[in-house]
């Protein structure tokens, strides 16, 4: 088993509950916005649509077809078209708000603040790579009480570059001071964490919390973050 001394992590999805806060955040825009009045009867069918329209606008968003400001209100717009409301002022409110709330939520994965005690008492150095924006993702670790776990907190805002490039693993590699050999990347997502992670030549830790079937192969899959005390 390699010997690693620096930890990147991602954080949405990985270890910050996305679907959760987003769901309870949504929740509340439901209420502001009077949707149900609007004729959005069903709060879960339209918080399904919401996460089948971001899924699928962060991933044109990751291939660089769409730039951050269409991603952020247009989420919204689809959404409630889905709904028949044609309301681009509203859609544009909504993703205001949304981002004005979701940093503040605290939800976090199972175990998620165990398994960062155990790995800085073990004397790893943690770092995060995430393709969210700056502002919301420091204001996330600040809310859930994760900052002192990582040195240094790499965006694509940061690194003017996303995951799964190679530029963005580069950009951490270099402002962290951490080589290949040494370094592991730890992330939900196959496309972006791991086989980005290997498009950078890095080991990685493909956090399985969905137990879906990986098209690509990593160098450890896991399904719960306490395994991560198996391989480190």
């Amino acid at each position: 088993m390699a010997t690693y001394t620096h930890l990147f992590f991602d954080l949405d999805h990985t270890l910050w509950d996305f679907e959760t806060n987003a769901k309870e955040t949504l929740s509340e825009l439901y209420a502001i916005n009077a949707l149900e009045a609007k004729g959005v009867h069903d709060f879960n069918l339209f918080f399904q649509q919401y996460s089948h329209h971001n899924n699928r606008l962060w991933d044109r968003y990751t291939k660089g077809y769409i730039k951050q400001e269409e991603l952020r209100w247009k989420r919204m717009w689809f959404t409630l078209l889905d709904f028949k409301i044609g309301d681009e002022a509203l859609s544009k409110d909504m993703s205001v708000q949304f981002l004005d709330r979701l940093p503040y939520r605290k939800n976090l994965f199972p175990y998620t603040v165990e398994i960062l005690n155990y790995l800085r008492n073990k004397g790893y150095r943690m770092h995060l790579i995430t393709n969210g924006f700056d502002e919301v993702q420091h204001c996330k670790l600040a809310s859930s009480n994760l900052t002192h776990f990582f040195e240094e907190v790499i965006t694509s805002q940061k690194s003017n570059s996303l995951k799964p490039n190679k530029a963005i693993f580069e950009f951490a590699l270099q402002a962290t001071g951490a080589t290949v050999r040494e370094s592991i990347m730890i992330g939900d997502n196959l496309d972006a964490d791991i086989q980005g992670g290997m498009n950078a030549g890095l080991d990685t830790v493909f956090v399985n919390h969905l137990n879906v079937q990986a098209h690509i192969q990593p160098t450890y899959t896991i399904l719960h973050l306490q395994e991560l005390e198996t391989i480190l």
